[in-house]
């Protein structure tokens, strides 16, 4: 099964795409969509969508992961957060991919033992799990540590079903 992860932002949306085969991981690719706060918002929305929509389309993903929005004490920025989350649910279900959601403590819980890792954390880890030569950018190491917890989560539901 190959995995879309998606870490989004309104200025920069991390993507990650692994391939799953029973617990076996391998890397696909990964990277980051950015935008310019000179850009009108709408505008940003658009290339957040229509980049990943190329994404999508270059590397056809099975099944979609988003990070969903944490609420901490800027009401805006969270909006915003959200914007840019459905701009990346809309790029997945435009291309009838099943999107599945997951909370930033469920994915650093899965790949790093601890809900409340940093990011140093979660980078070092992505990279030793999928056995990478070089540190993916924070952006991108998230977006593959919500693909890899999808993972996870799958193997886990098949092995509870048998």
């Amino acid at each position: 099964m190959r995995i879309l992860g998606v870490d989004p932002g309104s200025r920069v949306t991390g993507y990650g795409i692994v391939d799953c085969s029973g617990t076996d991981l391998g890397f696909v690719s990964c990277g980051t969509i950015r935008t310019t706060h000179e850009e009108d918002f709408s505008r940003r929305l658009w290339i957040i969508f229509s980049s990943l929509a190329k994404v999508i389309e270059t590397h056809a993903p099975e099944v979609a992961a988003i990070e969903e929005v944490f609420v901490d004490r800027n009401v805006r920025s969270a909006l915003k957060l959200g914007h840019a989350r459905g701009a990346a649910i809309v790029a997945a279900m435009e291309n009838d991919i099943q999107v599945h959601h997951y909370t930033a403590r469920t994915v650093k819980q899965t790949v790093t033992g601890y809900g409340q890792a940093d990011k140093k954390q979660v980078q070092h880890m992505v990279t030793t799990l999928l056995e990478l030569n070089t540190f993916p950018s924070q952006d991108a190491a998230d977006a593959l540590a919500i693909a890899i917890c999808h993972a996870q989560h799958c193997s886990f539901m098949k092995l509870c079903s048998l």
